[in-house]
């Protein structure tokens, strides 16, 4: 039997899989035995090492807490003001207009190149000579304005691929029922592509608070994973102090992505997707000429 995309195993190609299943399983069971082993070997699975994570509140309320709250505010900061300015940008390069399309495009492509790391150190120091921002909040705002310059540049890139993922009918109607290039973009093409563009917004979402992690490293933010320092410092558990901040950020990340699944789901079941998806890998490699037959605002 044969599918639209791909040839039904027969009972040869079954055994295979099923063979190469199980390989797979022992070589990753092994993996985890050697692992466990030479974490067991190096004492890192006493129980004085993970212990205190259950039972010695001042873990939390010292460092894991105050650490996960820095980077929920970096990163949130981070994210409401990237969203709509990267939404901006996105629309600009998509403008009629070259003195507005060539400046933004010249923008995005300039900020998309440069490392995270190396805007936050540069915006840290601009903080440093030109402004009066204290020594305590010089980091976070360092850290947001990298996040924001890099993040906004990519989030410009989704969107006008979100809005060239629609069909060009949906361009064709507006004009015909007399609609403006700005009326069109604002009722038309925004509200149907944002579905487009909501897996790879949640993606780069993500990238925003993996990345205030930077900022904790040479910046001094106290962010989670900068408490790992703290806690090893203290209970000497390196180890255990990474899995458990490893496991916070899993945590928070998962529910971003749950919550954006569902309002993804809501807004396909109320008839303003075009059921496309923008590819964030796509996004990352696209080049300033692409879109040059596109549909303008």
């Amino acid at each position: 039997m044969t599918s639209v995309l791909y040839d039904t195993p027969g009972p040869k190609a079954k055994a295979r899989n099923w063979l190469y299943s199980a390989i797979f399983l022992v070589v990753l069971g092994l993996a985890l035995w050697w692992i466990l082993s030479t974490m067991a070997d190096k004492n890192q699975l006493d129980a004085d090492k993970w212990t205190p994570f259950v039972t010695d509140g001042e873990i939390w309320s010292t460092w894991l807490i105050p650490g996960m709250l820095e980077t929920l505010k970096a990163g949130l900061i981070a994210m409401v003001i990237a969203l709509p300015l990267g939404a901006l940008l996105g629309i600009g390069r998509l403008s009629d207009h070259r003195w507005v399309r060539v400046p933004v495009g010249a923008f995005v492509e300039f900020f998309r190149a440069v490392p995270v790391l190396m805007l936050m150190l540069f915006g840290s120091a601009l903080y440093v000579r030109f402004s009066d921002v204290s020594s305590e909040l010089r980091p976070l705002y360092a850290v947001v304005t990298g996040l924001v310059l890099y993040n906004a540049a990519v989030i410009a890139e989704i969107v006008r691929a979100g809005v060239l993922s629609l069909p060009s009918g949906q361009t064709d109607a507006a004009k015909a029922i007399g609609m403006r290039k700005g009326q069109t973009m604002v009722h038309v093409l925004i509200p149907q592509a944002v579905t487009a563009m909501l897996p790879a917004l949640v993606s780069q979402l993500v990238v925003i608070l993996k990345d205030t992690a930077l900022g904790g490293s040479l910046l001094a933010l106290p962010e989670l994973l900068s408490m790992a320092r703290q806690i090893s410092a203290n209970y000497s558990n390196t180890i255990a102090s990474l899995v458990v901040i490893a496991l916070l950020f899993i945590a928070i990340n998962f529910a971003l992505t749950t919550s954006a699944s569902a309002l993804e789901g809501r807004l396909r079941k109320s008839k303003k997707s075009t059921g496309a998806t923008v590819d964030i890998t796509k996004v990352m490699d696209a080049g300033m000429g692409s879109g040059a037959d596109s549909p303008r605002a």
